[in-house]
């Protein structure tokens, strides 16, 4: 059964900092994605999700929202660390919509994320 680990999350304040300044990024909506190839890390890819204040006022509404993507990211991970071949990356989810959308429409669009990544990743290394 896959989960999430302590070792995945992403909690540096310099690391995400670092994943700001030098990382790259690319929108796919309703995500905007920050990633980074770092040689920490225990895990192939630590990341961090993030829902505005700006758009949500209510905390409420940002932990249902951020408890969506995690549970999609948890259940699709798997595949997406084969697609890595062992490099080790940093990276960061930014919920940037103004409506919740339900699960199953989270699930899909989490998983066409990490496929865009892996593709910007694989990419990036065979230049």
């Amino acid at each position: 059964m896959p989960t999430f680990t302590k070792a995945e999350r992403l909690s540096s304040k310099v690391a995400i900092d670092k994943l700001f300044e030098t990382g790259k990024s690319f929108h796919n909506f309703p995500f905007k994605v920050y990633w980074l190839k770092t040689a920490i890390g225990i895990s192939s890819a630590q990341i961090v999700i993030s829902v505005p204040k700006r758009i949500y006022k209510r905390a409420v509404d940002r932990n249902k929202v951020k408890r969506l993507i995690r549970e999609a990211y948890r259940k699709n991970k798997d595949s997406f660390y084969e697609k890595l071949n062992n490099k080790k990356i940093s990276l960061m989810f930014i919920y940037t919509s103004k409506t919740i959308i339900n699960y199953k429409e989270m699930e899909e669009k989490v998983v066409q994320t990490l496929q865009r990544l892996s593709k910007n990743i694989n990419s990036e290394s065979g230049l």
